[in-house]
Parts: structure tokens; C-alpha cells; sequence
């Protein structure tokens, strides 16, 4: 929080990274090496830094439950990334095309998504449920989803949800490639945005059934519901979002939907809030459309964060469930112009103390995957 408070984004030069874009485009790195991370997490180093950040995030999310022996209990865990080993995939291709006689081939059996999530699980203890989301920049927010409807459907009575993801050269290539990196920190839903900058990290919540709920003590007690979410995709382009957020808006309404709310009862908005032109039109069209007249306050903590990509939808969860527990609004970092298309601005200052209700989180990707959520107050929060 004290990055919020005092306007503090992590936007810096690669440090961990290792790549000739080093210079050129900040990113947000976690202040760890994988050394450091494998000593938190014991696990070994040779593995992913997304799945060291993963334990990392997810130990300490199932710690702050107090719910103790994790084998005690049905639980799920549902973990979204988008890279899954390919840091690891690239240091072994630098030796192998020198050489195809070298390169540690260890280095590359846990390359796809799937493996990330089973080593956590593994370093965990989990076994009654394990499944990976790979829905672009969605992932973490869909991980929620259908964590809440294992809960939902007696499969098990709790979820780790989330999502992780570690900076790679691949993803900064390809986005470098897509020409929607920033050369400087990105400025969300400011009227001279001129692209994103990549963040990296992990942030899970822990999803509980009412009955585990109601036998949790005061001081352990839940912060708020997921009372509500959606999905839906407006197939209007592989990397781009339709012009008039269609997509975007459908996520939202359905998710107020099932949550029994309406427009005005929403207190916040977690952006999606990439720093694209594309996205931060689509999105804000979106929210005009279906906000109209009143908006309520809304930013984007990429501002802070960077995009993480398949962490993101976690991450912002954390935050969200934060703010309705705290009455926390977050600040839209590096904001000075109001953008041309849209009614409304977002947030620059940090502020505590709000009530806050219900409040939306929005997770938009690749592909047309949209996906929002709402957490709201509970009669224990």
C-alpha cells in the first residue's frame, strides 16, 4: 500500500531481465532474484520464476486465512499464467543453438502452462483439484470464476484462485513487436497514452464456501463476496479490443447481473486500464455506455503494477477485495489530461475511509476474452 500512498509506481530498468530492450522500455520487476524467491518458497532455483512467484503469492494468500493444515480440508487450486516456463525455455535455447550438444534439457520440461500450476500444488499439498487458465490477460479473473463455481457445485469447499506471471523476452519482444510498449511509464487513461509498460509478479484469494464461512472466526473472517461475474468476447480482432468495447460491456452487466445490482450501486472500478489507445477507448466506451450519467470513481493500479499479463485478474482481485475491505480508492499514476472521447476521468489521489459496497474489477485480453468481476460487502466483512 505504501506505493499507493505515496505515489510510488515500480516502473524501472530490467534488472532480472535479461535483454537488449534493457534501456528502452521500463518494466516492473519483482525486487527478488529467482535465488532469493527458491530460499522464501524452498524450492529449487532451476525452476520458473513464475512458479516461485506463484508459491510465493499463494502461501501467503492460504496464510492469511488462519485456517491452518491446508490437508484438512477439500481445497482447489486454480492458477492462471500465460508464459509458463519459457524464462527458463529461453536461457536453454541460447546454449543449444550454439551448440545442439548443450543446453540442460531440465530446463525446458516444465515450459508449458500446465506445469507451473502442478509444481505449486505439489510444494503445497493440494489434491482435490488442480486447473490451469490460460485466457490471455483474462487468465487471473477467470481463475476466480471457476474457482467460485467448484465452491458453487460442492466439488470442493475451498479455492486458491489467481493468477502468475514472470517477465520473459518473448512476451517484451512480442509486444515490442505489436508496437504498444511505452518508452516511458505508462499513463492510463490520459489523452497522450502511448502504450503499455510489462510488470511481473502473482496474487491469489482464497474463495470459501458459506458453511466454512460462518464457522471462521471474527478475526478471520472473510472480507468480502464474490458476488458476482462474467465473461464475454466480442470477436472483433486477435489483439484488439471492438472500437465500442462491446465485449467490455457485457462482462460488466452480466457480472452486476448475478450480483442483483445495478449501475449505481457499484462504489469502484479496478480498470483494466492498459495505457493503449485501443483499450482505454474501448473500455471507457464501454463504462460510458452502461455508467450514464453517474460514474463512479474508477483508475487503474497497472499504473503502479505494469501489466502482468496472466497475474493481472489476480492481482487486481487482491486489490478489490482490499478496497471493499479498507474503503480504499487507488490513484491513476503519471494522469494529467482528460481524454477526448470520454465523460469522465479516473482517480489521482489515494484515499481511505470510503464505503464501499460493490466494487468491479475488470480484466479484458487477447482474443476478446473480457471478463469482469464484483466483490461486495459481506455481513462479516
Amino acid at each position: 500500500m505504501n506505493a499507493f500512498k505515496h505515489m510510488e509506481p515500480g516502473m524501472a530498468h530490467m534488472e532480472y531481465l535479461h535483454s537488449v530492450h534493457r534501456h528502452t522500455f521500463p518494466v516492473v520487476e519483482v525486487k527478488a532474484s529467482n535465488e532469493t524467491l527458491a530460499g522464501w518458497t524452498k524450492m529449487p532455483d532451476k525452476i520458473s520464476r513464475t512458479a516461485l512467484l506463484s508459491r510465493v503469492a499463494a502461501e501467503e494468500a492460504w496464510r492469511s486465512t488462519g485456517l491452518g493444515d491446508i490437508r484438512q480440508y477439500r481445497v482447489g487450486f486454480v492458477s492462471a499464467n500465460t508464459v509458463g516456463g519459457m524464462d527458463k525455455t529461453e536461457e536453454f535455447f541460447a546454449e543449444y543453438l550454439q551448440d545442439n550438444s548443450k543446453g540442460h534439457l531440465s530446463q525446458v520440461i516444465h515450459h508449458e502452462c500446465g506445469a507451473i500450476t502442478e509444481l505449486v500444488a505439489d510444494a503445497m499439498g493440494i489434491r482435490h483439484h488442480i486447473s490451469t487458465i490460460s485466457t490471455a490477460c483474462s487468465s487471473g479473473a477467470n481463475a476466480l470464476m471457476y474457482g467460485a463455481r467448484l465452491i458453487k457445485n460442492n466439488m470442493v469447499d475451498v479455492v486458491i484462485a489467481g493468477g502468475t506471471d514472470a517477465l520473459t523476452r518473448f512476451t517484451l519482444n512480442g509486444f515490442n513487436t505489436l508496437m504498444i510498449l511505452d518508452q516511458a511509464a505508462c499513463r492510463p487513461f490520459d489523452d497522450t497514452r502511448t502504450g503499455l509498460n510489462l510488470g511481473e509478479g502473482a496474487g491469489y484469494v482464497v474463495l470459501v464456501s458459506d458453511a466454512l464461512a460462518a464457522e471462521m472466526p471474527v478475526g478471520k473472517a472473510p472480507w468480502c463476496r464474490l458476488s458476482g461475474y462474467a465473461n464475454a468476447n466480442d470477436a472483433y480482432h486477435q489483439t484488439a479490443s471492438s472500437p465500442d468495447g462491446i465485449g467490455n460491456y457485457l462482462a460488466m452487466q452480466g457480472a452486476m447481473e448475478m450480483s442483483g445490482i445495478k449501475p449505481a450501486d457499484i462504489s469502484y472500478i479496478n480498470l483494466h486500464g492498459t495505457g493503449t489507445q485501443n483499450n482505454d477507448v474501448a473500455e471507457g466506451s464501454a463504462i460510458a455506455r452502461l455508467f450514464e450519467p453517474h460514474y463512479p470513481p474508477v483508475s487503474s493500479t497497472k499504473s503502479f503494477t505494469g501489466h502482468t499479463l496472466g497475474a493481472s485478474g489476480g492481482i487486481e482481485a487482491v486489490f478489490s477485495a482490499w478496497a471493499v475491505k479498507e474503503g480504499i480508492l487507488y490513484p491513476n499514476a503519471n494522469f494529467s489530461k482528460q481524454m477526448k472521447e470520454l465523460p469522465f476521468a479516473p482517480v489521482t489521489q489515494f484515499s481511505t475511509g470510503h464505503q464501499l459496497q460493490h466494487v468491479m474489477s475488470n480484466s479484458f485480453g487477447f482474443g476478446g476474452n473480457c471478463s469482469s468481476l464484483v466483490f461486495s460487502k459481506s455481513a462479516q466483512s
